[in-house]
């Protein structure tokens, strides 16, 4: 069974004028290798919305993956690649900024015309130095694209890697399993995650018994590298995010939107930003 290190409860940020919860990064913990960023945000997009004033505008990423988890709603994504994506609840928005890429991220115009409830978790996902500079790639996983496991009346949605025979659609550069689970009250049931896995679990709501370590909303549990089960008893209905992956163990460099290996990577990106070699989105509506 997988030892629990410690379980850290989501604190609230802003982010723009945007309010999240960010379990990772927190106190005394600066990265979970390779996860390095969990923000949660959720609330009502009130009918009669103008989307193009709504969610994250045009920025740009170097050397990691910015991943999005749609659990209510939607996102458009749009990017300086050419990418033009609405994916909806249930889907998964997957890019490779590579040596650099220009993106924004708004809640699709039927939404902001409509209004309803919007709900995502965003987290970055380290690439090892020798895929920091690769070409940028984009990879919209909608939910009937996700095989789903079901134990119980628990659903666990595999977006990424092998799990019990299954296997993700999301392409990693790493070995990574992520897991999406909608577990219903009273059910108990368990799962293997590999060994040598740095794993972590975040409730987005709800309240479970992992490995005999009570978790609730809004909190992110966190194992040690030792045993592979882990088990599950669910005191109410809870949605909950597995992120596991082989650790990338490399240095790191972290400046806004770039994650490199050494401060002189760092500068770099920048130049290159400002000089428009990770290229120019000009969103069109």
């Amino acid at each position: 069974m997988k030892k629990v290190s410690k379980v850290i409860k989501a604190k609230p940020i802003d982010m723009g004028g945007i309010a999240m919860k960010q379990p990772l990064p927190a106190k005394d913990i600066e990265q979970i290798d390779p996860f390095l960023l969990i923000q949660h945000g959720s609330g009502i997009i009130p009918g009669g919305s103008d989307h193009r004033k709504l969610g994250v505008g045009p920025h740009p990423h170097r050397g990691f993956s910015p991943v999005t988890f749609i659990f209510k709603g939607s996102i458009h994504h749009r990017d300086s690649l050419g990418n033009s994506e609405v994916v909806i609840d249930g889907g998964t928005q997957w890019m490779h900024a590579g040596r650099g890429v220009t993106h924004s991220e708004r809640p699709g115009k039927e939404l902001a015309e409509n209004g309803g409830e919007s709900e995502i978790v965003q987290f970055w996902v380290n690439s090892p130095a020798d895929h920091k500079m690769d070409i940028p790639s984009y990879q919209p996983i909608a939910k009937e694209n996700t095989p789903v496991i079901i134990k119980g009346n628990t659903q666990i949605a595999v977006v990424s890697g092998e799990f019990e025979g299954i296997k993700g659609p999301a392409n990693t550069l790493t070995p990574q399993t992520l897991l999406r689970l909608t577990i219903c009250e009273r059910d108990h049931f368990s799962f293997d995650i590999p060994e040598h896995f740095n794993c972590l679990i975040y409730l987005l709501d709800g309240f479970l018994d992992i490995n005999g370590q009570k978790v609730k909303a809004e909190e992110m549990i966190v194992f040690e590298n030792d045993g592979k089960e882990i088990k599950i008893s669910a005191h109410q209905h809870t949605r909950a995010m597995v992120l596991s992956g082989a650790p990338i163990q490399q240095s790191i460099a972290a400046y806004g939107p770039f994650v490199m290996n050494t401060q002189t990577e760092i500068m770099e990106a920048l130049r290159d930003s400002q000089q428009g070699k990770m290229g120019i989105l000009n969103e069109k509506f």
